[in-house]
């Protein structure tokens, strides 16, 4: 199967670098799918769920936070304000994130509260979340034997 070199990078590092068959971003107008020999494209991206897909192995969850997607030839590039792989999101920590951005927006009314900022701090937590959560619940699915496949 024909992959495509993706690199996700941030202002601080390298977040993932590799071959892979598939990239799904989060576009400022809804998903985008990314597979090899895709026409050259430079966009914005938003709040949400960077998915990697490589033929036989698990998928790759990268929580990102905006910045730009650019595909070019056999190369695509993440440049993104925020990103943090599944495995590195600390679950109490986001947790505790979207607890105080919605004590914030709460208190928008008594207090000056920087309302995007406030809104921001809320979509980033919950991206964080979700992604933590479907590799959690990926752990915890049973594995299937081949014998019990049949049965």
């Amino acid at each position: 199967m024909a992959t495509i070199r993706c690199e996700v990078v941030t202002p601080e590092r390298v977040v993932y670098t590799g071959d892979v068959n598939m990239v799904i971003a989060p576009g400022i107008e809804g998903e985008l799918g990314i597979l090899p020999k895709h026409a050259p494209l430079v966009t914005p991206l938003t709040y949400g769920e960077l998915v990697i897909r490589k033929e036989g192995e698990e998928d790759v969850l990268i929580a990102i936070g905006g910045g730009f997607m650019e595909v070019r030839g056999d190369q695509v590039t993440i440049l993104a304000d925020v990103a943090e792989r599944a495995e590195e999101i600390d679950i109490a920590r986001a947790e505790a994130a979207r607890r105080r951005a919605e004590e914030r927006l709460r208190q928008r009314h008594r207090e000056a509260v920087d309302l995007a900022r406030a809104e921001a701090a809320l979509r980033r937590s919950l991206v964080r979340l979700r992604v933590a959560e479907k590799v959690r619940q990926r752990r915890q699915r049973p594995m299937r034997s081949e014998h019990s496949e049949g049965q």
